[in-house]
């Protein structure tokens, strides 16, 4: 059994476009015409650098598969766990796990956040939004996806993977679909996907699965919709614009300013791999130091 993602490519990008028209055309007040233009124009440079990338996330697999093979072969008795249905069930999940971590980290590690915040930039909330890819995300992601080589997924499985977790997201960015009930509470749903985009204290670094959400559940952040706190798009920190290159670089700028005026190797650091926010004289507050200040004043 295998999966052929050129040939899955040609038919769901016009597919997924369509949605989005449609989306348009009855729900126009959840669209902002410079605010989806600014997405267009951060979707179609990462798309572009995940083109001329692309063979360098199949070859990192393959290379580690190969590296790796003697030592499956000698300690775990096969050299590949092969192409049956449960092996892709098994490596869907792996994937899902492994994407929650990844995706919790670039909210808790600044310069993954960095690289991670033009997703996060609109003040809307629609499928246009599911576009706002990084530019930089895809030069260092697939180092997060090494281990599943390792324990014997074929390379081409594990990119099929992260191309079926990735169009599932898109399907997450919209508000013309309610809660799910408890349904809505094991897959991951744009009622519940709302609060991972929305700035208000109480949802900050929340819902980070991509297609299931019994992670969430499981480590800690799993957070539903709140009666009377209506979510607020966006993030925190809104560098006020609609240029592309400066939503997708207004971070990493600031990592520079911070980090030139730190008073020690420590400070360096910690403005860098630190939570986003931190800072030493708590100047700037983290979300967790945020979330704290709240109960606190509840």
């Amino acid at each position: 059994m295998s999966f052929d993602a050129k040939e899955f490519a040609v038919y769901i990008f016009p597919a997924l476009l369509l949605i989005m028209v449609v989306e348009y055309f009855i729900a126009k007040e959840h669209y902002h015409i410079k605010d989806t233009l600014a997405g267009f124009g951060i979707a179609i440079i990462a798309a572009l650098i995940a083109f001329s990338t692309k063979a360098y996330a199949v070859s990192v697999f393959i290379g580690v598969s190969t590296l790796t093979e003697s030592f499956r072969v000698e300690y775990l008795g096969y050299s590949t766990l092969g192409w049956q249905w449960w092996v892709w069930v098994l490596c869907i999940l792996g994937d899902d796990f492994n994407f929650y971590w990844h995706h919790r980290l670039s909210h808790t590690i600044r310069l993954l956040w960095a690289a991670h915040v033009p997703h996060h930039s609109s003040n809307n909330f629609n499928f246009a939004v599911s576009i706002r890819n990084g530019w930089f995300i895809t030069f260092y992601k697939p180092l997060f996806w090494i281990w599943l080589a390792v324990v014997g997924f074929e390379p081409v499985m594990i990119g099929s993977a992260l191309i079926i977790n990735a169009t599932f997201q898109y399907f997450l960015h919209t508000q013309t679909i309610k809660s799910l009930g408890w349904f809505g509470k094991v897959v991951n749903n744009p009622w519940v996907h709302q609060v991972h985009h929305s700035s208000n204290v109480e949802y900050l670094d929340k819902n980070h699965g991509g297609i299931f959400l019994f992670w969430d559940h499981v480590f800690g952040t799993y957070q539903d919709v709140i009666k009377g706190v209506d979510p607020k798009y966006g993030i925190l920190k809104d560098p006020q614009t609609y240029n592309p290159i400066i939503l997708n670089i207004h971070e990493f700028r600031d990592i520079f300013k911070d980090v030139s005026k730190a008073s020690s190797i420590k400070e360096s650091l910690m403005y860098i791999f630190g939570p986003p926010g931190w800072s030493p004289d708590r100047s700037t507050l983290t979300a967790k130091q945020i979330q704290r200040e709240l109960k606190k004043g509840a």
